[in-house]
């Protein structure tokens, strides 16, 4: 056990000649790395924007939900929700109604039930793109981060998700998963993914960032950063960097409310800003921004997605980038308590943005940027310049030519046994053991074969995997042990304690699986009780690994950093010793009685030799 003094502002400083060194290596190729696209010759494209009507020029800008498993025949509960969100019935409407340039997939959204469905709908909604007016393909796309968000389940290949990357510390691991699960999204007709975070997770209490990121070392997330965007664009898709200028030192979630980042210009330099600069240097196709305030960067207040310092002066000039920049999701509440819902979206295109990714009311948004086009508040020049970086992706990514995916193609990339091997083997080396009292792991099918899994079993990130403490049964079942699932839940009832109690005895361990552990949580409670019946406990974080600061007295604890089936069963076989533990924290854990003290620092993992 270590016990370091290190609040998280003293983290920031820490860092300081770690990321000044990667950023002064980064520096001298970003510039030339981030201008491609507008060095390639584009007058047929320039053709292509001056056939289209104003009406089409203002589509190409957003990126829309849709609700439905088919561009033209969705199920009538889809339909009644795209009449009463969007007007429309369909896809097909919609592209035809607004021209919109890109749309995004979600589970809720029912966009996709299995590969050879979201193949088909894509290919429907890229017809529809290619019987306009003006014909032009869409950008198709999702968050498919892998890891806790994900919105292609299996049988798609399910990655370990970044800070599980973190912790493996492998640049060809990352890139490696990358690749597959590029791979994957291009047979699928998606060809713009909201992957990887680039955000630095210094702050534990980051209610939205936390394991979706690499880390808290910004040198190391710039690493993992470059291979990600690398093996994602190499398998014919755009990755996306995010959240721009960083989201990874917030207690408040944009979703809900409006983040202030306190960092001075200089700290953002040595913290925030080298993944970002590493993406650009690799890159990178485009970049998405935060709904946060960050008044270093621009005394204003106004949300990052909607400031012209940061985003023309910043990422543009200073950093030299001139990809894609794409809002994150417009109807967040951190893009909207400031201004009007019609007016978000024309500040945000003055801002320096080029797609305006799913507003709350389409109409609205769609309007009020065709009002400040015609009252000359937007110039038809400046919308062009976005529309021009628009098609450049797009002709990159081959949709011109090609925009139609096969059902051979799903099965022959989709879920193949060789790249669900592969997650299986990155997975193995990410599982961190932190605690291993008395050397009780591995276990032993003859000291230890019969054994209670119990402990919180959160929803499925894509719903086709979990629940976890059945999962983990399962996974030692296999690997011959006698096991039995108990699920507990994240707040364990009085009741559901002593169940598990009572289950406990006559096992030989008790395996706790740990959701978020707070120092009010009754997850302790349900530790405790089961440390007091004197069977021996293993304690598994199975999202964030901070839980252990909360939690004391088991005689094993470990990190698995997600509940995905991929990182389950790779921390059953570590448990069991047919995988060593190879994970290494990418973040520190602070102490939880004085978070200004490190219990376990960024590096600690113990091993099994």
């Amino acid at each position: 056990m270590h016990d370091r003094s290190l609040s998280r502002r003293t983290l920031l400083t820490a860092t300081a000649a770690t990321a000044a060194s990667a950023t002064t290596a980064l520096a001298a190729s970003t510039v030339a790395a981030a201008s491609p696209a507008v060095a390639r010759p584009s007058y047929h494209l320039k053709r292509l924007i001056a056939r289209m009507s104003l009406e089409e020029k203002i589509g190409q800008l957003f990126v829309m939900r849709v609700y439905g498993h088919s561009a033209t025949a969705p199920d009538q509960a889809d339909i009644e929700l795209n009449i009463a969100e969007m007007g429309v019935r369909s896809a097909a409407e919609l592209v035809a109604k607004y021209h919109v340039g890109g749309i995004i997939y979600f589970i809720w959204a029912h966009n996709t039930r299995d590969p050879h469905q979201i193949a088909d709908l894509s290919n429907g909604i890229q017809r529809a793109g290619l019987s306009q007016p003006t014909p032009v393909p869409l950008l198709i796309s999702t968050d498919q981060e892998h890891g806790i968000v994900a919105r292609v389940g299996r049988p798609a290949t399910l990655m370990p998700g970044a800070m599980a990357l973190g912790a493996g510390g492998s640049r060809s691991a990352a890139r490696t998963a990358a690749q597959i699960a590029g791979a994957e999204l291009a047979a699928l007709g998606i060809v713009q993914n909201y992957a990887p975070v680039a955000d630095v997770n210094i702050n534990p209490a980051n209610p939205v960032i936390g394991v979706r990121s690499f880390g808290a070392d910004p040198r190391a997330v710039a690493h993992l950063v470059a291979a990600q965007v690398r093996g994602y664009q190499s398998a014919g898709i755009a990755a996306t960097s995010k959240h721009f200028p960083g989201h990874g030192d917030t207690t408040v979630d944009s979703h809900t409310g409006i983040p202030v980042i306190t960092h001075t210009r200089a700290q953002w330099e040595e913290t925030d800003a080298p993944p970002f600069r590493a993406a650009i240097a690799a890159g990178i196709d485009s970049i998405m921004t935060a709904h946060i305030q960050f008044p270093a960067l621009d005394p204003s207040n106004d949300p990052a997605t909607l400031s012209r310092p940061i985003l023309t002066g910043i990422l543009r000039e200073e950093l030299g980038y001139d990809g894609v920049v794409v809002t994150d999701a417009l109807n967040m509440q951190g893009v909207r308590d400031k201004y009007g819902d019609h007016r978000v979206p024309v500040l945000a295109l003055a801002a320096g943005v080029d797609q305006l990714l799913n507003p709350p009311d389409l109409a609205v948004a769609w309007n009020g940027v065709l009002s400040a086009v015609k009252s000359g508040e937007i110039s038809v020049a400046r919308i062009e310049e976005s529309i021009l970086r628009i098609l450049l992706l797009k002709e990159k990514l081959g949709l011109f030519r090609h925009p139609f995916v096969s059902h051979r193609g799903v099965d022959r990339t989709v879920g193949t046994r060789a790249h669900l091997a592969a997650a299986d083997r990155i997975a193995e080396r990410t599982t961190t053991l932190l605690v291993n009292e008395g050397g009780l792991l591995p276990l032993s099918r003859r000291g230890h074969g019969n054994l209670l899994i119990v402990g919180a079993d959160p929803a499925s990130p894509t719903g086709t995997t979990g629940p976890p403490t059945t999962v983990l049964a399962n996974s030692f079942t296999e690997l011959g042990f006698s096991a039995t699932a108990l699920s507990t839940g994240i707040t364990p009832t009085a009741a559901k304690i002593d169940e598990a109690v009572a289950a406990a005895g006559g096992k030989d361990a008790v395996i706790i699986g740990t959701y978020n552990v707070s120092a009010t949580s009754s997850q302790r409670t349900l530790v405790a009780r089961l440390i007091a019946t004197g069977v021996p406990v293993v304690v598994l974080a199975i999202r964030n690994p901070y839980d252990i600061a909360q939690l004391g007295g088991a005689r094993a604890a470990l990190a698995a950093y997600s509940w995905t089936d991929v990182e389950l069963r790779a921390a059953a076989r570590v448990i069991a010793g047919r995988a060593d533990p190879g994970g290494r924290l990418p973040v520190p854990v602070q102490r939880a009685d004085d978070p200004s003290r490190v219990l376990y620092p960024i590096g600690y993992g113990l091993t099994y030799d």
